[in-house]
């Protein structure tokens, strides 16, 4: 890998901020776009416009097959089993509620539990309290450990007879573990439990196997892979997406309408109703293929390089706190410098050109047992090199000067 080159591709990077370089490291807030992706909305919008799945013009033929090999795309490097396995949406937010909804609607009633982790995003969590407020159901919450991990163990103590469900994360967005999401799958499914992995954070940085994970719905978020905002993409099996009900109602989702009643479309016409982000899954196709021309698997072993160089480095400062110590830790590296307020830490940090997130990172059940109302955050892409975790150094150590620490 040239991650010199591979830079190039981002025109992001040819801007200064601040008169600086800009050093990127807010990836797990949404990753910077390759100028084939940028460039693929363009054309599509000045050549090749038109709705899908409506017309029998050219340029709807045109716009519905390039619509369709972006499914047939994300299936291949998903290894899902069957194309309409894939759904598209406007999020993996809305991946999740569409099936807290339908499997709420259909499965949970009072007393029935859903078995989340502390280390959720609040995107798999807030769909969940809705049916605990709506239909009376339970909340558990797997405990992390010392390291800010979730175990196999941590698991299987919460499932009770009531369990439902289980909806947990792949990689931490503060404490970057990884959890192991295929031990947890087979767990569950040994009792009969479905399970949804939120994949957000796993997506842009492991190779995925919805066949060895065998997981029942995988939620993906397109713009932290590389690829447009407004789009996100939901995996589930089709005996569940054939037995699940619709999550909205609109054109495109039927079959038949009449005063009497109504017929649902084939699959996966029955969960994309309206007019779908037809710019975005197109150019999507564009982020798969960049990410195989580099190799998921270059991706995975630089960017696990740079994260425990970064680790090395911030471990030496003094006065830096990593948070969490996870065994197998992902993109992310969450830190507080004592005696500095993290939105403090990513302003000076800025006027270095260097962009981090502050804040909870919408964890704060995670900060609250943490003890923490907000960490500084940096995470990492495939853009990413040493160079840029030498500024952070650099940068954190001007801090410490700024507020006269030693």
């Amino acid at each position: 890998m040239n991650i010199n080159n591979i830079k190039k591709e981002f025109p992001i990077f040819d801007n200064k901020v601040h008169n600086n370089d800009l050093v990127y490291l807010d990836s797990a807030n949404s990753s910077q776009k390759p100028k084939v992706v940028i460039d693929r909305i363009y054309d599509f919008y000045t050549k090749e416009f038109s709705n899908v799945g409506r017309s029998v013009h050219y340029l709807a033929v045109t716009a519905t097959n390039l619509y369709e090999n972006t499914r047939s795309s994300v299936k291949k490097y998903l290894n899902a089993k069957y194309e309409n396995e894939i759904v598209f949406t406007k999020g993996a937010t809305e991946a999740i509620n569409l099936v807290a909804n339908t499997f709420g609607q259909k499965y949970l009633n009072e007393g029935d539990e859903v078995l989340l982790t502390e280390l959720e995003h609040h995107s798999n969590y807030v769909p969940w309290h809705f049916l605990k407020n709506s239909k009376k159901i339970k909340i558990n919450f797997s405990e992390i450990n010392e390291n800010g991990e979730i175990t196999l163990e941590s698991i299987e103590k919460k499932i009770s007879k009531n369990t439902k469900l289980i909806a947990v994360t792949h990689i931490s967005n503060v404490t970057g573990a990884i959890l192991p999401i295929k031990e947890i799958t087979a767990l569950a499914h040994s009792k009969d439990i479905p399970v949804l992995i939120d994949g957000c954070q796993g997506a842009p940085h492991l190779k995925l196997d919805m066949q060895d994970i065998d997981c029942d719905f995988y939620a993906i978020s397109c713009h932290k892979m590389y690829g447009p905002t407004g789009l996100g993409i939901l995996y589930a099996k089709k005996k569940w997406l054939d037995d699940l009900p619709p999550y909205q109602g609109g054109g495109g989702m039927i079959q038949e309408v009449n005063k009497d009643g109504v017929t649902y479309g084939d699959l996966p016409n029955k969960y994309e109703a309206g007019t779908m982000a037809t710019a975005q899954v197109i150019a999507f196709n564009e982020s798969i293929k960049f990410i195989e021309k580099i190799g998921i698997k270059n991706i995975e072993r630089h960017e696990s390089e740079l994260i425990q160089y970064g680790e090395e480095i911030l471990r030496k400062n003094n006065s830096v706190k990593l948070i969490g110590n996870p065994q197998n830790r992902g993109s992310v590296l969450s830190f507080n410098i004592d005696g500095i307020h993290p939105h403090d830490i990513a302003t000076i940090l800025d006027e270095e050109g260097i962009a981090i997130r502050a804040g909870h990172h919408c964890c704060q059940i995670l900060h609250e047992k943490l003890n923490l109302t907000a960490s500084a955050r940096a995470s990492i892409g495939v853009y990413n090199t040493k160079d840029d975790i030498d500024k952070l150094k650099e940068s954190i150590n001007k801090c410490k000067k700024i507020f006269e620490l030693k």
